[in-house]
């Protein structure tokens, strides 16, 4: 192929690598060998075409191997954790609860269901801390008292 075919080639995989793979990194490293084959064409060392395509495949899988989990860990630790629900989130009971017992309440703008999955009664007005979410129920146990 053409020194300027393997850039072209190159430019692509890496536009597609940012508009359609949602940065998974995988075209990344193709774009890139591409770009390096093609630039070392353009430099004036010119192999024949199947030495090209041979070191094209190395290339890719090489740094595909070498750097990819790096990099893309890298790039996502800065990503925020996403809290997905309620866990660890306080409720206000509005009637004792004793331990299997169960009561509605008011939380995030919803009414729920509210079953005390610890082993001491609630009392009216404390706060119960969510330990998870069974179907529509909000299963909780007693805050520690902050004395």
């Amino acid at each position: 192929m053409q020194w300027w075919a393997w850039i072209v080639v190159g430019a692509i995989l890496l536009g597609s690598e940012l508009t359609v793979v949602n940065a998974q990194f995988y075209l990344v490293f193709l774009g890139a060998a591409a770009l390096i084959v093609g630039m070392i064409d353009l430099l004036g060392v010119h192999f024949a075409d199947w030495m090209q395509w041979l070191t094209f495949g190395l290339l890719s899988a090489l740094s595909m191997v070498s750097f990819r989990r790096r990099i893309y860990e890298r790039l996502r630790r800065t990503l925020p954790s996403m809290n997905a629900g309620p866990k660890g989130e306080s409720v206000l009971l509005p009637a004792p609860l004793p331990p299997g017992g169960s009561c509605r309440v008011e939380f995030r703008g919803a009414s729920w269901n509210v079953q005390n999955g610890g082993h001491t009664l609630i009392e009216a007005g404390a706060h119960a801390r969510i330990d998870r979410v069974d179907g529509l129920t909000l299963i909780v146990h007693a805050e520690p008292s902050i004395q």
